[in-house]
């Protein structure tokens, strides 16, 4: 986590920030003038413009206790009353001032967090799979190298002009669970040891499969990959036209091998250039903690790790938005464990890793009110009652969803994880969920009402990649109804979701069909 070296020209960089989220706030700029300045900050103003929000982007969801603590003493000091967690794997502070948001940016630079580019036009927060380097059969910890390419592509902000966003994203198993293969950069993790390349994904409008641009590299060499990424997107990519500037549509103007060509191109020419200057060599920080005793087998909250005798407590806040309080319980409860860390998963659960059987008891205690099965483990993002483009109020749905949920008694897995986001750019992933929505409006008699666009069959497992089929919109009032005679047919048939699915679409289908608006 060597941020040293961008820290003080962050520091000086936020006295703009200051002097620019002034202005917004007396009313000299208007919204659209701040979103372009403040993204590049990780901050952006909320719907109505009456406050802030802040995204603390940490590689991999990496949250140490120091970095815990100060998320803790943040939420106290300045009252936080809203935080979320994302499917990018960072922290989102919700409900900001203009004075405090300023304020929290500054004192984050201190435990390793600098919000520099988690919003606006430059690389974004580095994503990994959640559990690397403590997972059983994982392929090999991918940890230092997406350190590494935190720290590469952070220098990027202040040197090259990209024409949207770019996601870089390490993969460890075939799970998939940071997109490896569908993102815009993706390194996957082979038996091998070494990385398969996949370029040009991405999920939202036109979404796209990620172009395998090259197989078998060596984990040495990513940074040569992540520079002929930039090249390559800012010598195809779209500046004139936000809505077609993101990576993934470079396939619609180049073509599937066109593109790849072009990024083979620039990918020789950064090797000719560069020489052995980007060339890597990592270290692993090792777990040397030693465990005893023995979770037992029916502890569904609980992940055996590689490391013998130590375990992973799983912890799923409802819709990825944990009371503000949960922090400093979850600091005081594992503040005196060695070698404990946190990690945010990309479908918003917290882990909980490296705990002895005795710890991980304590961390379950502490962590009762998070999801208790699987469809309470369903993935939202904030919505529209906090996000600028947001159309669809993804929390309002998920949370009444569970509420009705529970008193309809169905077997755990009769209902499976689903995605709700509340706008086409899929921050809550819906493309890629067993059953997903996607917020938008519906007239009815002349009147617009909330609506929801269904998505099903979606999948984000490593050669089985597939998006959702889109069958229609439900209103937002009626989705509980449709969800509850799906799962009243699932358990007649004796089964859960994934037995019932693969053989009985066309049976989703025409329980949908009673609820879809023509």
């Amino acid at each position: 986590m060597e941020i040293n070296s961008y820290a003080d020209t962050f520091r000086e960089e936020l006295k703009d920030f200051q002097r620019e989220t002034e202005k917004f706030y007396l009313g000299q700029i208007d919204a659209k003038q701040y979103k372009g300045f403040s993204g590049r900050f990780g901050s952006y103003a909320q719907k109505g413009g009456k406050a802030s929000m802040l995204r603390l982007r940490m590689a991999g969801g990496r949250l140490t206790k120091e970095r815990l603590k100060f998320i803790a003493d943040m939420i106290e000091e300045y009252h936080i009353d809203k935080v979320h967690l994302t499917t990018c794997q960072t922290v989102q502070l919700h409900n900001l001032n203009g004075t405090d948001v300023c304020q929290i940016m500054e004192k984050a630079i201190d435990v390793g967090i600098l919000t520099w580019g988690g919003g606006g036009d430059f690389p974004r927060n580095v994503m990994m799979s959640p559990l690397t380097g403590v997972e059983e059969g994982e392929y090999f910890n991918v940890t230092p190298y997406g350190e590494a390419a935190a720290q590469y592509a952070m220098g990027f902000i202040t040197k090259i002009k990209l024409p949207r966003k770019l996601k870089i994203v390490f993969s460890n198993t075939p799970a998939n669970e940071s997109h490896a293969t569908f993102r815009d950069l993706g390194f996957a993790a082979t038996p091998e040891g070494k990385f398969d390349v996949y370029s040009a994904g991405g999920l939202g409008n036109s979404p796209k499969m990620g172009v395998c641009v090259k197989k078998g590299v060596e984990p040495s060499e990513i940074l040569y990959y992540i520079k002929a990424m930039a090249e390559t997107f800012m010598a195809y990519g779209n500046y004139e036209n936000r809505g077609k500037a993101r990576t993934r549509f470079m396939q619609d103007t180049l073509g599937t091998e066109g593109y790849k060509a072009a990024f083979l191109e620039k990918l020789d020419k950064v090797y000719e250039e560069e020489k052995d200057q980007l060339k890597i060599e990592v270290s692993e920080t090792p777990i040397t903690k030693a465990g005893k005793g023995q979770i037992f087998a029916d502890q569904k909250r609980v992940i055996k790790q590689k490391q013998p005798g130590l375990y992973t407590v799983v912890y799923h806040p409802i819709a990825g938005t944990p009371a503000p309080g949960k922090f400093r319980q979850l600091y005081e409860t594992v503040k005196n464990m060695d070698q404990i860390e946190l990690r945010i998963a990309p479908d918003q659960t917290l882990y909980i890793i490296n705990c002895t059987a005795e710890e991980a008891e304590a961390v379950l205690k502490a962590t009762q009110d998070g999801a208790q099965n699987e469809f309470e483990t369903s993935v939202a993002c904030i919505g529209s009652s906090i996000c600028q483009v947001g159309v669809g109020d993804s929390q309002k749905l998920l949370s009444a969803l569970v509420e009705e949920e529970r008193t309809w008694g169905f077997e755990d897995g009769v209902l499976p994880v689903i995605h709700i986001s509340g706008c086409p750019s899929s921050c809550g992933t819906h493309q890629i969920g067993k059953i997903g929505f996607r917020g938008g409006v519906k007239m009815v008699d002349k009147t617009p009402q909330p609506a929801f666009v269904l998505f099903v069959g979606g999948c984000d497992l490593e050669g089985q990649e597939r998006f959702g089929k889109e069958l229609g919109q439900i209103l937002a009032a009626n989705i509980p109804g449709f969800m509850k005679e799906l799962g009243e047919r699932i358990s007649q048939a004796g089964m859960v979701f994934e037995q019932w699915f693969p053989d009985h679409q066309k049976d989703l289908e025409e329980i949908a069909g009673k609820y879809i608006i023509k």
